[in-house]
């Protein structure tokens, strides 16, 4: 090999070992991890609820036409309670034919039609709750799904149940950092969780059949949970 060459190449040599020692000296950083649990409960303010009307028959248009009478009562009945059209959605509509099996001629033979339509009342005013499902049903729903709970405060109660995941990482860092002789630095990195969907209430799809029996039932809705977790890496100082 040529002398330049093999004094370029003891050059380069040289240099990625004093790269290495100089990589290997960096201090390895002195972190603690820690999980920090908020959470935050509030009295719901609003609801969701989905009325729904369902009618068998075997003509399309009877069917429709029992179904759209139904409508027309629970419309009428938001607008007695002076619920705002705006938070009434009766859009949804569906239309499928019904069929049993025939063992004698070993094929499908149609019954009539399933035509079902929903309407989705969202509540501002939970006092209204009963009196919607009691009068509702009276009006010809043979289906309720919800109430699903929030609160118009939900992105406030969110943000004050990561807060306080936060403070109680921070409190478990600090008294970590003592126990280890050190003080806690600043964060790395950190990592949140939050959790606060609509919550339904429990037992309270309605069971039409049983509808007559409690007029006017009461709706206890309870307190909502809104919670979050954070993980947080801290700098460890001596």
């Amino acid at each position: 090999m040529p002398f330049g060459m093999s004094a370029r190449a003891g050059l380069c040599a040289a240099a990625i070992l004093c790269a290495a020692t100089a990589v290997s000296a960096e201090p390895v950083p002195r972190l603690v991890r820690v999980v920090g649990h908020g959470e935050v409960t509030a009295m719901p303010d609003r609801a969701s609820v989905t009325l729904g009307s369902e009618a068998r028959n075997a003509s399309l248009s009877a069917a429709r036409a029992e179904v759209s009478a139904t409508v027309d009562r629970v419309l009428a009945l938001s607008r007695d309670l002076q619920i705002d059209p705006k938070h009434v959605n009766a859009t949804q509509l569906r239309v499928q034919p019904e069929y049993r099996w025939s063992e004698k001629d070993r094929q499908r033979v149609m019954l009539g039609y399933v035509v079902t339509r929903q309407i989705i009342v969202e509540l501002q005013d939970l006092d209204k709750l009963g009196p919607l499902f009691e009068r509702a049903i009276d009006a010809g729903i043979n289906q309720v799904s919800g109430p699903f709970l929030t609160s118009s405060r939900r992105e406030e109660l969110e943000r004050d149940a990561m807060s306080r995941a936060v403070a109680d990482a921070r409190l478990d860092g600090e008294t970590l950092a003592s126990a280890a002789g050190a003080r806690l630095g600043a964060v790395r990195r950190l990592d949140v969780s939050a959790q606060g969907a609509p919550v339904p209430i429990n037992g309270a799809r309605v069971a039409v059949a049983d509808a007559a029996v409690a007029e006017q039932a009461s709706y206890q809705p309870g307190e909502l949970k809104f919670s979050a977790t954070v993980t947080v890496e801290y700098d460890l100082q001596p």
